[in-house]
């Protein structure tokens, strides 16, 4: 059974990190402010405000600073700045002896998605795919999805709508909840830190690639089984989505059902996960209940 960390407390202390590329430290201030008005203590790492070429520092120095947050007890939950890349390039090297006796939220989303499979591959461990450190800017920390952070944090459950759509697959499903970047998704895939997916609610976004890329990471996934034996699927947003000068042909929606349509399982586009404001945090590794009805899709932790 998936272990889940505990409760934030008012006083707790929550750090942020940045364990993949670079973040300018002026677009967390907001983010710690907040979380200070929310009741935390903040601890920043040095690699908020670092840069070494596209990354937060050296890989020495990401790994550092993520490995001295999962060691220390006092620190109760790690918010990563930013995505980005770079997580594969230190995972290996993390040692999480201490984490695994007092485990703690790993909140982020896109390249953190390899951070959190492996956390869940290895050590059974969950995890919040989440809005981090920026999402909190230019007001948006008062929206829906920043506000489900403040909630889920203090141990809070939660039920998602999201509307109907024509390529979703009617049904309902339960199962722990897996996935994240469909990116990062194909990058581990046949790697120790993969996800699990058997009996699994699985979950995708993505930003920025080509249309033809989405295919053939989703025939990659298909290939390697992934789809099979699944106990639903949720398509998140894919956005800013880019063509080649002879056009792919078909839009991204119609790309992933033509993927996956002949499964019988439920199914559920355009969910609000997403690298956009759209993007309601996720407890993954956690039971849910996935229900697709005629109206639209509801899905709920089974904390």
């Amino acid at each position: 059974m998936t272990k889940v960390p505990p409760n934030l407390s008012k006083g707790d202390t929550i750090a942020i990190v940045c364990p993949s590329g670079y973040m300018p430290a002026e677009k967390a201030a907001t983010c710690i402010k907040v979380l200070k008005e929310w009741g935390y203590k903040v601890r920043v790492g040095k690699t908020l405000g670092n840069q070494f070429h596209y990354f937060s520092g050296t890989d020495d120095e990401r790994r550092n600073d993520l490995q001295l947050m999962l060691d220390d007890p006092t620190v109760k939950a790690i918010l990563c700045g930013r995505g980005g890349y770079g997580m594969s390039r230190i995972i290996d090297q993390l040692d999480f002896k201490a984490f695994k006796k007092n485990p703690k939220w790993i909140i982020g989303y896109s390249d953190i998605t390899l951070l959190q499979a492996h956390l869940y591959s290895q050590l059974k461990t969950a995890s919040l795919h989440s809005p981090m450190a920026a999402a909190f800017n230019d007001g948006e920390f008062a929206n829906e999805y920043i506000q489900s952070l403040r909630k889920i944090l203090k141990g809070g459950s939660y039920k998602y709508r999201t509307a109907a759509h024509p390529f979703n697959q009617l049904g309902n499903a339960s199962g722990e909840l897996v996935g994240g970047n469909l990116s990062l998704l194909a990058h581990m895939t046949g790697s120790r830190s993969a996800f699990d997916f058997k009996k699994k609610i699985l979950f995708i976004e993505d930003i920025g690639e080509y249309i033809y890329n989405v295919d053939r990471m989703m025939i990659q996934l298909e290939r390697n089984g992934v789809f099979n034996n699944l106990s639903g699927l949720i398509i998140g947003g894919f956005t800013d989505m880019k063509d080649t000068v002879i056009p792919f042909g078909t839009t991204i929606a119609e790309v992933i059902h033509e993927r996956v349509k002949k499964y019988p399982y439920p199914i559920c586009f355009d969910f609000p996960v997403s690298h956009t404001r759209e993007n309601y945090p996720l407890k993954v590794g956690v039971m849910h209940e996935l229900k697709v009805g005629k109206g639209g899709a509801v899905l709920a932790d089974s904390l």
